[in-house]
């Protein structure tokens, strides 16, 4: 980021807790999270369910306040300067936003109208955005005919109505099917690249952060656990990944049975119910599979595809966090060998 350009979103140790009700214990969503996203990059937010992501997007658009800790949107404080940080930022929930008994049209029209736009401006923004969207052609429809994909762009352009300065995008493509997800991933990117648009972007998705971002935030606990391009987080992790998928596992058979195969490390064995996942790194991939293979019979352990392969975000997840991507670790995951 250059030296005088001032960042579009700067968190300080932020956390969140929700009060428990009941015997229900108090939740602890986000502990001490920071990190600065700059302007007109797309930046992700990645974590498991339950991580913080949404949380986060929560407090950075005013609709949740923290318990702790500060955040700058667009140079505005999310407490005290709330109504800017509004009048900055689009907001893309989880939930659809748009009426479906209302025309796409109108949908737009009555989303700037809400934002103090004019009736004429309000018309020209709709029409520009349904054209943009690719939805002109379906404009008159009810949204309730459309589908998924066509809903959740019409959802993208109303938070645009505004021409806000960063738009959130929680969990975007949830539910969609591949060629809708793959629509919406080039609309993201469009909107970054055309409008200088600055997107922060939450998701569950290992593929949708590695093609969307151009940086990245994992987070794990509420905490931040690593932050970079999807390259240079793939870049740290020297050598292959090897992994394993398990059929009835014993993880104690499992590692032991592996420990003895040479230059393999970072090892980590996971079982939940009848399946399981042998997950490690090794600097000889083509070596380390075949030994892999032959430890593994030779202790009569069932096992499915063995797959090796250059790093993946999922391998830096593992690497950093000390677990499989997932909502948590399972009580039966064994890690050995020190993290890099």
């Amino acid at each position: 980021m250059p030296e005088n350009q001032t960042p579009a979103i700067v968190a300080e140790d932020l956390g969140k807790v929700y009060s428990g009700r009941g015997r229900k214990p108090a939740v602890r969503a986000l502990d001490g999270l920071g990190f600065t996203v700059p302007e007109g990059r797309v930046f992700g937010l990645l974590g498991p369910n339950g991580a913080g992501k949404s949380t986060t997007t929560k407090i950075l658009t005013t609709l949740s306040k923290p318990t702790s800790g500060t955040a700058r949107v667009c140079g505005h404080d999310v407490l005290r300067g709330a109504d800017a940080v509004r009048a900055s930022i689009g907001y893309v929930s989880q939930g659809s936003s748009t009426d479906p008994l209302l025309t796409a049209t109108e949908n737009l029209e009555i989303s700037a109208r809400l934002r103090g736009i004019g009736a004429v401006d309000a018309k020209k923004q709709a029409a520009r955005l349904l054209d943009e969207f690719g939805l002109a052609e379906a404009s008159r429809r009810p949204v309730s005919t459309f589908s998924g994909g066509m809903r959740r762009r019409l959802d993208v352009a109303a938070a645009l109505v505004h021409r806000p300065r960063v738009l959130f995008l929680d969990e975007p493509t949830t539910g969609l099917d591949p060629e809708a997800r793959a629509t919406m991933w080039a609309e993201i990117r469009r909107l970054s690249g055309e409008e200088a648009l600055t997107v922060v972007l939450t998701t569950h998705y290992m593929e949708e952060a590695d093609r969307l971002a151009d940086e990245l935030l994992l987070i794990n606990g509420g905490r931040a656990v690593v932050q970079g391009t999807p390259a240079e987080l793939k870049a740290a992790l020297h050598g292959d990944s090897l992994r394993v998928s398990l059929i009835e596992p014993d993880p104690t058979a499992v590692r032991a049975a592996v420990a003895g195969v040479a230059g393999l490390r970072d090892i980590v064995v996971e079982a939940s119910g009848t399946d399981g996942v042998l997950a490690a790194r090794t600097d000889d991939a083509s070596a380390a599979v075949g030994a892999v293979i032959a430890a593994l019979d030779a202790a009569g352990i069932r096992f499915g595809q063995v797959a090796a392969s250059h790093p993946t975000l999922d391998d830096v997840y593992l690497h950093f966090v000390g677990h499989t991507f997932g909502d948590a670790p399972t009580a039966a995951a064994i890690q050995t060998g020190a993290a890099a």
